[in-house]
């Protein structure tokens, strides 16, 4: 432990704004968030130690001894919570202040806000905030659907509870601070037993309009660079035509990055609708890159153009360089979606007073302009379809029955955990081998027996693209207008009357 300890001390003397003078300090903030009162056996602090020479992954594996020794001394429980909780105090050490964290941004975004990203989102992930390894166990992979590649992930990345963790949990006191998970009350949090550790989490704020926003970067990435902007106040989340201002202003401050909303009612909505909050990265997703369709004139609007995406949701896009002009034309295409019926396609705008349209509108540059990729949405629910009409539809479950959100509109799948051992135990059951395969992929997996002649070179091959078919039937689920001669009919319809 002593040599782990000044290895970790030469760490934090390399990453943190320290000098040599420091150490002895160093080692005893250490020392006490170990709960050691004295350097192991009783040795001085050895001046000539290892010369620091790791990565980051070097630098994460001493994080987890270090968390290891606390375990074994039983100065904290061995769950991943509570070492998270302790590995983020460690980081804690050398993470910059709130105030000088954006003090730096700032001077480096003069430079070019590429610059100025680039430091923030490594510095992420250099404290651990960004959980690069958890992250990169994730299985991905490609579907070559007909509109494009649609992106396949199995989300692993966030931990797995146990069972002791799930009942310590609900048995815990209920704390109402921090107030969500994204209001900044988070930043520097310590964490709790049934609460993330935040102590090295930090914002970046920024005037937007009239309010003040924050950038922070997710902790279980899906996507390259993948954050998210927060009002800095616990405003309920909404889509209107201050949302599309915003989001066009965010892109003219950040234009290496998309920014998307989701949409704003239960169902097609995102997971916190409690706190104002859009998501954003530098990433290319298979909508941003699929043609217009058909394009049309919008009325009154001679600076944006216009079109309906060929993509099995159902986009309207605009584009213009101007931003005043772009937002008026976003603004007219939600309000007349969200009164607008037409019941020859199962489209309801209204049950009595409860409205069931609204929109999941993404911003991004291009080609020097403006773009708002309008996807329309609709939350009724029937008889055939209690989850609701445009929602993954009950034969789809077995794979994907969460909401359809941003992230998944654009073309990237997020599918659950649970998938990663039983698409083993499907391709398994294909080979005629020793298996577990869960009842609900049974039909499935009939399904692909008869579809394929499955080997053992191709079978992995074979589900995984079973997997993006059953993605892409969700999305054409999701979609308000059907890619078929009536559902584009129907569409067309839509926009004349726009």
């Amino acid at each position: 432990m002593q040599l782990i300890i000044d290895q970790f001390v030469s760490a934090l003397l390399e990453y943190g704004e320290f000098e040599e003078i420091d150490r002895a300090y160093l080692t005893n903030k250490v020392l006490g968030i170990l709960g050691r009162d004295e350097y192991p056996e009783a040795q001085e602090i050895n001046k000539e130690v290892p010369t620091w020479t790791g990565d980051l992954t070097e630098f994460l594996v001493l994080l987890d001894r270090l968390a290891e020794d606390a375990v074994s001394r039983d100065v904290i429980p061995d769950s991943q919570n509570m070492k998270d909780r302790l590995t983020g105090q460690l980081v804690d050490i050398m993470t910059l202040s709130p105030s000088a964290i954006n003090k730096k941004f700032w001077s480096m975004y003069e430079d070019s806000p590429r610059k100025a990203t680039d430091f923030f989102y490594k510095w992420s992930q250099l404290t651990n905030y960004i959980k690069t390894r958890e992250v990169a166990k994730s299985p991905n992979f490609l579907y070559e659907s007909p509109y494009g590649p649609l992106e396949i992930t199995i989300n692993l990345s966030k931990p797995e509870k146990t069972t002791a963790e799930i009942i310590a949990e609900k048995s815990a006191p209920k704390v109402n601070y921090p107030n969500n998970f994204l209001c900044v009350e988070n930043e520097g949090y310590l964490g709790r037993e049934n609460y993330p550790a935040r102590s090295q989490h930090r914002l970046i704020r920024f005037p937007l309009g009239e309010q003040e926003w924050a950038l922070q970067y997710s902790p279980y990435a899906y996507y390259n660079e993948h954050c998210i902007f927060l009002n800095t106040s616990i405003v309920p989340m909404s889509v209107s035509k201050e949302s599309f201002k915003r989001l066009v202003e965010i892109v003219s401050v950040f234009p290496d990055y998309f920014v998307g909303s989701n949409a704003d009612l239960p169902i097609v909505g995102g997971s916190i609708l409690s706190h104002d909050h859009y998501q954003a990265g530098r990433h290319t997703f298979a909508m941003e890159t699929a043609p217009v369709r058909e394009s049309f004139e919008l009325i009154g609007f001679p600076k944006v153009e216009a079109g309906i995406v060929d993509w099995p949701m159902s986009v309207i896009r605009l584009v213009s360089e101007d931003k005043k002009q772009l937002v008026e034309a976003a603004d007219k295409v939600f309000r007349s979606w969200k009164e607008y019926s037409d019941e020859k396609v199962d489209i309801i705008a209204y049950t009595g007073n409860t409205r069931h349209h609204t929109v999941t509108p993404i911003a991004r540059k291009m080609n020097g302009n403006y773009c708002l990729d309008i996807v329309l949405r609709d939350n009724h629910t029937s008889d055939e379809h209690p989850e609701g009409v445009f929602h993954p539809h009950r034969k789809w479950h077995h794979i994907k029955q969460e909401n359809i959100g941003l992230i998944e509109v654009m073309g990237l799948a997020v599918l659950p955990a649970r998938l990663a051992k039983e698409l083993a135990e499907v391709e398994g059951y294909l080979l005629n081998q020793s298996h577990d395969i869960a009842q609900y992929h049974r039909e499935w997996a009939e399904e692909i027996k008869e579809k394929h002649q499955v080997t053992l070179e191709n079978c992995h091959e074979i589900v995984q693209n079973e997997v993006g078919k059953v993605f892409l039937e969700v999305l054409k689920d999701a979609g308000v207008y059907k890619d078929t001669n009536e559902g584009q009919e129907a569409f067309r319809r839509f926009v004349a009357q726009l």
